[in-house]
């Protein structure tokens, strides 16, 4: 049996509350919004919605894979609400959101993998909230360009895709996506002219070469902004953490990644891929 490795100091969220997270809860509260913040337990929360940001899951609760480091139930999901846009377009209404962010489960068994519902939510959001940015974090989409390319046609202000970890780790720890594969949904994203971001996990046990290889993949292909964060095994049933990387590991991971030409990098352990999302947005 694997020894587990001991959670650092560095780790212990300091939750701070405002009289705007304070609104944010209740109205998430009182309609039953369905936010990744909330539901994924992310240690920002308070943060984020103190700063009024948020961020949605689309396509349902249930995905179509079963990577390793993620605590998304899987299965076969249920039929698409088709309601589903325009519910996110009035709860960013309702919670009065400067940015938002959406994501969303594989849907590998849908004809378009989902696309039309990415489009239809973007459209959504943007008639009922002209003044709030939209960033979205797509899935793959099977590698299919066509698709990556319709949510990028649909003008959100930021697209982005998680590499998640390091080519060799990739196997081990994604269930269906592939390593090649997600950089060329980071290129075409970038060569259609969009603002094109991805996020990695470290703790995994990978080298510091490995994550800087993976940077200069990234930036090769024209991506432009990067968050690496601390991977948090969910369960016990879940890909084990090899290592708590220290805060001063991250800092020279963000220093290497702005060398290597990213405009803008978040990289500490409790950061997530929408972590001061709204930073990145050009004004």
């Amino acid at each position: 049996m694997t020894e587990r490795v001991k959670k650092p100091e560095w780790l212990k969220v300091n939750f701070g509350a405002n009289g705007r997270y304070t609104d944010t809860k209740r109205i998430v509260d009182e309609h039953k919004l369905h936010t990744i913040c909330s539901s994924g337990r992310c240690p920002n929360v308070g943060e984020c919605w103190g700063k009024g940001t948020a961020t949605f899951m689309i396509g349902g609760e249930i995905c179509t894979r079963s990577c390793k480091f993620c605590n998304t139930k899987t299965g076969k999901p249920l039929p698409l609400n088709l309601n589903e846009p325009a519910s996110v377009a009035q709860s960013i209404a309702l919670m009065n959101l400067t940015h938002a962010v959406v994501t969303s489960v594989d849907r590998d068994d849908l004809p378009d993998l989902g696309a039309t519902h990415w489009v239809n939510t973007i459209k959504e959001i943007k008639k009922l909230n002209p003044d709030t940015t939209i960033e979205v974090l797509i899935p793959d989409f099977q590698g299919r360009l066509e698709l990556v390319d319709l949510v990028v046609d649909a003008s959100p202000d930021i697209i982005s895709h998680n590499m998640e970890t390091v080519r060799r780790l990739n196997p081990l720890v994604r269930s269906a996506a592939h390593y090649e594969t997600s950089l060329a949904v980071i290129k075409q994203i970038a060569d259609k002219g969009a603002v094109s971001k991805s996020g990695i996990m470290v703790g995994l046990g990978e080298t510091t070469d490995e994550v800087e290889q993976l940077m200069h993949d990234l930036h090769f292909v024209g991506c432009k902004l990067l968050t690496i964060g601390q991977y948090l095994q969910p369960t016990h049933k879940h890909y084990p953490v090899a290592e708590y990387v220290t805060p001063q590991q991250f800092d020279i991971y963000k220093q290497k990644a702005l060398a290597i030409g990213f405009d803008k990098v978040e990289s500490a352990p409790l950061v997530r891929s929408s972590y001061h999302a709204e930073k990145h947005v050009a004004k």
